[in-house]
C-alpha cells in the first residue's frame, strides 16, 4: 500500500466537497479507505484483463471494474 499519498490533495477534496475545516485525523482515515478501494478496483480490473487474455490493464477494464 502507498504510505507517502500526500494529504493536501485530500483536503482540497474534503473542502470542494463543503467542509469548512478538516482534522488530521479525518484526513488519514480518509486516505486509508481511498487507497483501500483503490486496491481492490485495481484488483478487479486485473483480473478483467486476464478474463481477456491480456496483460494490460485498460482504461476500460478500470471503468467497468468501478461499475460492478
Amino acid at each position: 500500500m502507498v504510505k507517502d499519498f500526500p494529504l493536501l490533495p485530500l483536503e482540497k477534496i474534503a473542502r470542494e466537497a463543503g467542509a469548512e475545516r478538516v482534522s488530521r485525523s479525518a484526513l488519514i482515515a480518509l486516505k486509508e479507505v481511498l487507497l483501500e478501494e483503490a486496491e481492490n478496483l485495481a484488483r478487479d480490473a486485473v483480473k478483467l484483463a486476464e478474463h481477456a487474455k491480456r496483460v494490460t490493464v485498460k482504461r476500460e477494464d478500470v471503468i467497468l471494474a468501478a461499475k460492478r
